[in-house]
């Protein structure tokens, strides 16, 4: 009588089991990408909210500072010149854009900058919509649709330019009575 022999494992072959480590590395490379991005995409948010927020200190600081004393741009230039080799290694203090930053504190004079959508959209968007849009309320509006819709500084020409604003909400639909409610 001989003793029975265990059955077998049918072994893998080295492609299979190459094969199965392969799509296991891709899941996980996948999923530390996703991990990656996404920090990434929260860091460039959370910098730029802080820089919105650095530059409407800046211009309400200058602001305040004007109101008892007389002086004029010439002040501002010299502030931009001295702030730029104070931090020579930092943009964004030219005398343009001090000037910015002075109009920008006008123009949110009481804002808590955080939560507004102005501090969600980068500064050149900000620049932008002062420059093009005189109306305040109308200029949060194009902000809202720039998160709203990602639109990059171009996008949001085009679309001040051709005024969405006049067009948006206007279309007649019948969604209300037919799709069911929510």
């Amino acid at each position: 009588m001989t003793a029975k022999q265990p059955a077998k494992k049918e072994s893998k072959s080295d492609y299979d089991v190459l094969s199965e480590n392969l799509m296991w590395y891709k899941d996980l490379l996948g999923e530390i990408k996703k991990k990656v991005k996404s920090a990434q995409l929260k860091a460039a948010v959370a910098v730029n909210k802080e820089l919105i927020q650095l530059y409407w200190e800046i211009g309400s600081s200058i602001i305040e500072k004007q109101k008892g004393a007389e002086w004029g741009s010439k002040v501002i230039e010299k502030l931009a010149k001295d702030l730029r080799s104070s931090f020579p290694d930092m943009k964004g203090f030219s005398f343009r854009n001090v000037k910015y930053m002075v109009q920008f504190a006008k123009e949110y004079p009481d804002l808590p900058i955080g939560q507004q959508a102005v501090a969600q959209i980068p500064w050149g968007h900000n620049t932008l919509l002062m420059d093009k849009i005189n109306d305040s309320s109308l200029r949060l509006w194009y902000a809202n649709k720039t998160i709203e819709n990602g639109w990059s500084r171009s996008v949001l020409v085009h679309w001040i330019d051709s005024g969405l604003h006049k067009r948006q909400g206007k279309a007649l639909t019948n969604f209300n009575n037919t799709l069911p409610s929510p």
